[in-house]
Parts: C-alpha cells; sequence; structure tokens
C-alpha cells in the first residue's frame, strides 16, 4: 500500500520548524528520523495569518497550525490536536513602541497600532484588553518593527522572535499581553494551535487522526530530546535572530504545554473563545465536539 501523503503546513518560525524537522522535509532532501508509519509528511511555511484565512476560507491543508482565534471560524473543517500549540504562561506577544510607554498609553485616541493579521490570538486579546475597537494597520509580522522604527504606525503588536529581539532594535515594551492574560485569568495565554482536517478518518480508515496526533507528538518528543541538531534546522526560520536568542525564544513556546494541552490548556482555549463570543468577534464553538485527545498517562 502506498504511503498517505499529508501537507503540514506551519509558520515560517523557529518554535514551529523545531517541532516537525524529525517528520522529513523532502525539499531538502531530509529523511524522517522517527517512524511515521504509512504517513509521509510535506511541509508548507506560510505565515500565520496566510494559513489562518486558508483554513477559514479554503480548508485544503491536511494538517495546518493556526490561531486560537482563527479555529473559531473554521472548527467546521477542523479539529484540534492536544499537542502541538503555543501558549504563553505569563509571557506572550508584545505591544512596542519607539519611546517608553506603558500600556494605559495604548488608549489614547487617534493611535495606529500594526498588527500581525485580524485572525491572530495576539490581535484578540489586545482588543479584548483595550476593551474596544482600535485603529490598526494589518501586515505582515517581519514588517511590523521597521514600521513603527520608520514612524509609520505608533505601536506596533509583535509575535514570533520579535519578543525576544525587540530590545535589539531600540524599541521599548509598552505591554506583555501574555503576561496580562495570565494575571486577569490565571490561565496560560492560547497563540497557536495545530488541527488536523477532521475528514481524515473518513479518507483514509478509522483511526488516522489520532495516528496522526501520536505521529506529531512523537516528532515533538524527538525534537526536545534532539535540541541542538533541532536548533540548526529551526535556524532557517530565525532571519537575523542570533541562536542564543532563537533557542531562548523555542524555549518559551515549546514545552510541556505543546506536548499535551491539558485540562489547565483546554481551559484556556475554551476561555478565549468564549470571551471572543461574548464580543461578538468569533462564532460559538461546541467544544463537545472539538475536545482533542489527551495525551496518554
Amino acid at each position: 500500500m502506498p504511503p498517505i501523503t499529508l501537507t503540514l503546513a506551519h509558520s515560517p518560525d523557529p518554535d514551529d520548524a523545531f517541532m516537525w524537522w524529525p517528520l522529513g522535509v523532502p525539499a531538502l532532501g531530509m529523511a524522517p528520523e522517527i517512524d511515521t508509519g504509512r504517513f509521509r509528511f510535506e511541509p508548507v511555511a506560510a505565515d500565520i495569518q496566510d494559513l489562518n484565512v486558508r483554513a477559514v476560507e479554503r480548508g485544503d491543508l491536511d494538517i495546518t497550525a493556526l490561531s486560537f482565534f482563527a479555529f473559531a471560524h473554521a472548527s467546521g473543517r477542523y479539529t484540534l490536536t492536544d499537542c502541538g500549540s503555543s501558549m504563553g504562561d505569563g509571557y506572550g506577544p508584545k505591544v512596542l513602541a519607539r519611546n517608553p510607554r506603558d500600556a494605559a498609553w495604548l488608549g489614547t485616541p487617534g493611535l495606529t497600532i500594526g498588527v500581525p493579521g485580524e485572525k491572530t490570538s495576539a490581535f484578540l486579546v489586545l482588543r479584548l484588553m483595550l476593551g474596544r475597537a482600535f485603529t490598526f494597520r494589518a501586515m505582515h509580522f517581519r514588517e511590523i518593527i521597521p514600521a513603527l522604527l520608520r514612524g509609520e504606525i505608533d505601536a506596533g503588536l509583535v509575535i514570533h522572535e520579535a519578543q525576544v529581539t525587540f530590545a535589539d532594535a531600540g524599541l521599548h515594551l509598552a505591554a506583555d499581553l501574555g503576561r496580562w492574560w495570565t494575571e486577569t485569568t490565571g490561565l496560560p495565554m492560547p497563540l497557536g494551535a495545530n488541527a488536523v482536517r477532521r475528514d481524515l478518518d473518513d479518507r483514509h480508515g478509522p483511526g488516522t487522526i489520532r495516528a496522526v496526533e501520536r505521529t506529531l507528538r512523537a516528532s515533538i518528543e524527538h525534537a526536545l530530546a534532539h535540541r541542538e541538531r533541532g536548533l540548526d534546522y529551526a535556524m532557517r526560520y530565525a532571519a537575523d535572530t542570533p541562536r542564543p536568542l532563537a533557542d531562548r525564544f523555542i524555549a518559551l513556546y515549546v514545552n510541556d504545554l505543546t506536548l499535551s494541552m491539558g485540562e489547565r490548556g483546554r481551559a484556556a482555549a475554551r476561555l478565549l473563545l468564549e470571551k471572543a463570543h461574548e464580543a461578538a468577534l468569533a462564532p460559538h464553538v461546541r467544544w463537545e465536539h472539538h475536545v482533542p485527545t489527551p495525551r496518554p498517562g
């Protein structure tokens, strides 16, 4: 029986690349380092906002990273896996300014904030923190810091490795959304999720989704056990980030909550999307049909 080829989409940042390199990268001639069973994985790297829109509007990728916020709009096609999510426990995306500012300043009328996409969890939490709509400019995540430095926006909401490198650009922290969320709720801030198409069992036989999830978890475990090799590969997606800072960023977002959301992570995801629904920003998600399979043991 020929192998089943599945597309696996991830954002072009070090933590996602670090999680999935053990599954192989055919375009680079990298064979899988773990037993992938009957599956072969075809990586697709794309901006998280592009993946969010693709999941909501097309749903053509077999496995995809997407923001928890976007999942609320795509849960008809996708179900979450218990592994592969990114959560900030007391830290998270940051709002930056050119001069020393605080969170209260963000309420100043007339400010324009650069954001990495309207379906990102970071954008949602910023809306929740400010408690109102605000003027924003959506742009590619790598363009936010340059636009802020040029004075084209007043503040910038940064994700990915810019969370640990912004000071090198001479910028200042106005608000840490993950800190605000955890202090407010006592829970980690749900950022990126990993999802699989809900029809995989219909297309490839009963038990396919669970088998895929076991393989994905094995990839993360292997990456954590072979950290330096994983970091070697992840540096392809680190832009100009020095290796020690890239390693620090990976440590923030590939951790125990990545191996398994657990009850605390699932509670955080439910709460985030309940708040989004209450604010009329997202449809209601019927979680009883979208609860991922917990990690064994």
